[in-house]
This record gives structure tokens, sequence and C-alpha cells, in this order.
């Protein structure tokens, strides 16, 4: 089975997961990507400073990106 590495990106922090997720395929790490991204996700939000934004992807065997999630986080008033 193929392995899918996770990789986090926040700010200036980047970080990849050292022991890989075995998935039969891409569907069953797309279905793994948004499953952990989902238990994440509350904690990311309360921590997201203004106008920045925070990815994770999901790398192949090679480290090379399959899928990305991305929560940003934009003032968009005009003052």
């Amino acid at each position: 089975m193929p392995l899918y590495f996770f990789r986090i990106r926040n700010g200036s922090y980047s970080g990849v997961s050292e022991y890989g997720t075995e998935c039969p395929d891409r569907d069953a790490a797309w279905k793994e990507m948004t499953t952990v991204c989902a238990d994440m996700a509350s904690s990311i939000s309360r921590k997201l400073a203004e106008n920045s934004e925070w990815q994770m992807e999901l790398l192949d065997e090679a480290r090379q990106p399959v899928f990305r999630i991305r929560i940003v986080a934009e003032s968009l008033d005009t003052a």
C-alpha cells in the first residue's frame, strides 16, 4: 500500500510527519486527510491570527503534494 505523509504549515512554521500513513488509493488518502483536518479544525480556528493562513498537505511517497487544505483568515476592512 502507498505511504502518505502530512505536512502542516502555519506562518513560518512548516513540518512533515516522520511516519507515513498507508492508504490503499487516492480516495482513501483524501478521506484520511479530511478526517484528520476535521479533528484539528476547532483548535486551528481558535488560534488562527488575523490575516494568516494554515495549510495541511498530504504528500506521496516521494514527498510531493497530492492534496492541500487551506484555512485563511482575512481582514476585509479598509481602515
